[in-house]
């Protein structure tokens, strides 16, 4: 029988997030409409309860109200070697900053898979709490989030990432 996956529902500022979790940790923090996205088990279970996805909850929460800058909750990733390296490299990334998709390529050693390194964020499954929104294009341009370019842009606003006229 495989582990049980639980979660939460989260209301925030740019709309609600399922949060779900392993005993080993977050496994995804969930867009309306991104069960595409990020295959998940069909039979996930409520838990107003669970230690992390409380933890998580409350740290995102805090992340809002600008009390919180990084995220030190327990994840549960699930990818390919390649799309686990991207999705660390995200934490990497400070506060209030950005990357292009080519400065996270260089991090990894890796200057020309840039192509590659968008389409792992795109399969980020902690989206917020390893920071894919600060991940923008070579130009300044904000370019594909699964929260949609509108939450992209509150996200980095809220951080100070970008100035308020871009907003």
């Amino acid at each position: 029988m495989s582990e049980p996956h639980l979660f939460q529902k989260l209301s925030t500022p740019i709309g609600n997030l399922t949060l779900v979790a392993t005993q080993a940790g977050l496994r995804a923090v969930l867009w309306p409409d991104d069960d595409i996205r990020i295959s998940l088990p069909t039979d996930l279970t409520p838990s107003p309860t669970d230690p992390v996805l409380t933890k998580t909850a409350l740290q995102l929460q805090q992340y809002f109200a600008k009390e919180r800058t990084a995220f030190d909750v327990p994840l549960d990733l699930q990818g390919t070697d390649f799309q686990q390296a991207a999705w660390q490299a995200l934490a990497r990334i400070p506060y209030g900053s950005t990357w292009t998709y080519k400065q996270q390529a260089e991090h990894l050693g890796r200057p020309r898979a840039v192509r590659a390194i968008g389409a792992a964020n795109g399969k980020n499954p902690v989206s917020i709490v390893l920071p894919c929104h600060r991940v923008i294009g070579m130009n300044g341009a904000l370019t594909g989030f699964a929260g949609g370019l509108e939450a992209k842009k509150y996200l980095l606003l809220l951080e100070g990432a970008i100035p308020t006229e871009q907003g």
